[in-house]
């Protein structure tokens, strides 16, 4: 696989919208398993709402478009303060959000997007990213093991 290379650039408004459907849906997707689908949705709009209060223009948070070396866009993040530690005296970043355009998926563009973003951080100061991954993504969880990323928590349910 080659290796690739992206540039990381604030998404417009357009992408922002379509960044936050895409989001949300594939949210209510995964929490629909654990609670009814009506309360999944009102939880995950709850959360951007709560993450996100001023949208695009949220203080402290990097919503993302990332393009490959023609300028063509192939995914998106969005990174920000991580939720579990203090923003003033915060030393990790949290990653809410990463996603490859499906034309460009396994071909090395999550790999760069993460890297890129990974850039990003340090360069703020920071000197860790956290993330949070649904348990049967695989593609997602290769990725971050490839990319160096340790299990720290981990939540298991058994339906009866």
């Amino acid at each position: 696989m080659a290796v690739q290379q992206v540039k990381l650039r604030r998404m417009t408004a357009a992408e922002y919208r379509a960044a936050t459907e895409h989001r949300e849906a594939e949210s209510v997707r995964a929490l629909s398993r654990v609670m009814p689908e009506q309360a999944a949705r009102e939880r995950v709009r709850g959360g951007t709402a709560r993450f996100l209060p001023d949208g695009l223009d949220t203080a402290g948070h990097h919503l993302l478009t990332a393009e490959n070396e023609l300028g063509e866009a192939v995914g998106n993040a969005w990174v920000g303060p991580d939720p579990a530690q203090p923003v003033d005296t915060a030393t990790a970043a949290w990653l809410y959000d990463i996603n490859v355009f499906p034309p460009y998926r396994r071909a090395g563009y999550g790999t760069a997007i993460l890297a890129a973003a990974e850039a990003l951080i340090v360069r703020e100061g920071k000197t860790a990213l956290g993330l949070n991954v649904v348990g049967d993504n695989e593609a997602a969880i290769a990725l971050y093991r490839r990319s160096g990323y340790e299990v720290t928590s981990m939540s298991m349910r058994k339906k009866m």
